[in-house]
């Protein structure tokens, strides 16, 4: 008898270290925000839009923080510090601040929404950058020690931006003293740990090298966060978002976007969506 109650404890024991290993190996994401742009009006992002369809607009500066069995993972690093408060035009210019209309406060910006989380920058152990516009890089400086997952033509475009971008769309002084940085230079898409649940897809036509997410959580969800391929529920209509390197190519990737959160029965994530920000952010997904 005390043998097999013995036996009965170690199984026990066992049991509930197994259920300590699968709790420890799931994942959960943050949909966080760097300040806000507007109003103004949608037209101004999305010009082919109908005027009979025109309206004031408030959006989010999306970003993620995903806590990974194997590291923190942060996608986008929001505006840069410098626009909080206030301080836009010491860091932009005068136009992209005057139609852009950004309200950031210091809690915004991302090494402070790690902190309000529990986390810290340098713990931060791999930065994923869906692609080099103002709004998306603006940090990327304050993770000097991390990973940094781009791809490589997208590299190419942050430096060498086309001449309709160029004072624009890129700020240079965002990512100056990032150069020397360790990035991991992709061609394609890319499993970042290689056990299928944070997958980088490359999603160019906004940019040339730009990339969105896929999640797949130990619940079964799969997020598709297309940041900057999808704006809004409007470029699902076939209204693309303005700013675009290749407009074929963007359709391409909203295509391609569309079926996988069909497919997989997802939830796709919009970059800069008004409502469907003010229905799920500032929440953690698991």
């Amino acid at each position: 008898m005390r043998k097999a109650s013995i036996f009965a404890a170690l199984v026990g024991l066992l049991c509930g270290l197994g259920s300590f290993t699968v709790s420890a190996q799931e994942m959960k994401a943050y949909w966080a925000a760097s300040g806000m742009f507007g109003p103004f009006d949608i037209r101004g992002l999305i010009p082919s839009l109908p005027a009979e369809r025109s309206r004031m607009i408030t959006i989010g500066v999306p970003m993620w923080i995903i806590d990974h069995p194997k590291g923190i993972v942060v996608f986008d690093t929001g505006n840069n510090v410098a626009i909080s408060d206030g301080g836009c035009k010491s860091h932009w210019t005068a136009g992209n601040c005057d139609f852009l209309k950004p309200s950031q406060k210091r809690s915004d910006v991302i090494d402070m929404q790690l902190k309000k989380l529990g986390y810290s920058v340098d713990q931060v152990k791999a930065v994923i950058t869906s692609h080099s516009h103002l709004d998306h890089i603006g940090n990327i400086e304050m993770f000097p020690n991390a990973l940094h997952v781009v791809q490589k033509r997208e590299l190419y475009q942050a430096w060498w931006p086309e001449k309709f971008q160029r004072g624009g769309a890129h700020v240079m002084a965002d990512y100056d003293g990032a150069r020397d940085f360790n990035y991991v230079e992709l061609d394609g898409d890319y499993d970042l740990f290689g056990d299928g649940m944070i997958t980088v897809l490359s999603t160019p036509g906004h940019t040339l090298g730009n990339q969105s997410l896929k999640l797949k959580f130990k619940s079964g969800k799969t997020f598709v966060i297309a940041q900057d391929a999808i704006w809004m529920r409007e470029n699902l209509e076939g209204f693309p978002a303005g700013l675009n390197y290749s407009v074929k190519d963007y359709f391409a990737s909203v295509n391609r976007l569309k079926a996988m959160r069909d497919l997989e029965d997802g939830e796709l994530f919009f970059g800069h969506d008004e409502q469907q920000w003010k229905e799920k952010g500032n929440k953690w997904y698991r």
